[in-house]
């Protein structure tokens, strides 16, 4: 398999040397390994994972720091520095992710975060990023149903919620009403398809949708109980932040599940407190 740029490789060491390791990338030949990377007990033969990329001057290295973001895959980081030359982001690595100006779908100011999307410039070998991706997204008929789990990067907010890309293929909408807690730009978070349109487009949930969703909470409820006494403080009329800090759900489902057990006769509900039966 040949070795990518700006991915992580399994390539294995060829060469040693005082100041590193020599990997055999394959197509594009040895490249070093700076020693301060190299594990302890290292030898000729062993294969290492690590990611490959150009040096400030773009020369071919390896490094087994991970970025946050690879070749190809989307991400919400954050811009560190701003020259004429664009817009520089942290992505874990000693070089910075450069987003030319030419690549900007808005202005880009130091401090911002913004989503944006790596990829590999064919002309220098250089891995660079750009922040227009609404045409790398959306570009096939969208495979879910309602209910399925997604992994989501939180991007801008807007008037009625959040845009979110989904799997690195589609974008999204967070209704505000669905997102049960605060959620920053770039985060990344599990979600749940809510529904998909007839148009394609993809409205997201932050919880299991339908009644899924309170059955869900229902040992949550009683474990948390058990290793508690059998009695516990939060109540439906604990605040929605109070829920939402113990059991990671919003205060509507809080209340459904705790009329479920009441109704099964698995609780009692008292002022101020819930007494397991």
């Amino acid at each position: 398999m040949a070795t990518q740029i700006g991915r992580v490789n399994n390539l294995r060491i060829v060469k040693e040397k005082e100041f590193g390791v020599y990997l055999d990338a394959l197509n594009l030949g040895e490249i070093l390994l700076p020693k301060r990377y190299v594990p302890a007990k290292a030898k000729i033969g062993d294969e290492l994972d690590v990611f490959v990329y150009l040096d400030s001057e773009d020369e071919l290295i390896a490094t087994t720091l991970v970025p946050e973001v690879q070749v190809g895959e989307f991400a919400g980081l954050k811009a560190i520095a701003v020259n004429s030359v664009g817009a520089f982001f942290d992505w874990g690595l000693p070089k910075d992710l450069l987003v030319p100006f030419s690549q900007q779908k808005n202005v880009i100011e130091e401090g911002q975060t913004h989503l944006v999307f790596v990829y590999l410039d064919q002309h220098t070998n250089r891995i660079v990023a750009t922040s227009k991706i609404d045409a790398l997204l959306n570009r096939e008929e969208p495979p879910y149903r309602a209910g399925d789990k997604v992994d989501i990067i939180v991007g801008d907010k807007t008037n009625i919620g959040f845009k979110c890309v989904i799997d690195q293929r589609f974008w999204g909408v967070l209704f505000f009403q669905d997102a049960f807690r605060q959620l920053r730009k770039g985060e990344r978070a599990q979600a749940f398809i809510k529904r998909v349109r007839e148009d394609g487009k993809i409205d997201l949930s932050l919880q299991p949708v339908g009644y899924k969703k309170v059955q869900n909470i229902l040992d949550d409820i009683i474990n948390h109980l058990t290793e508690n006494g059998g009695e516990m403080t939060v109540t439906d009329k604990s605040s929605p932040d109070e829920i939402n800090r113990v059991f990671k759900v919003s205060k509507a489902t809080f209340k459904k599940a705790l009329g479920a057990l009441y109704k099964d006769k698995k609780i009692l509900l008292s002022k101020g407190k819930v007494t397991l039966l």
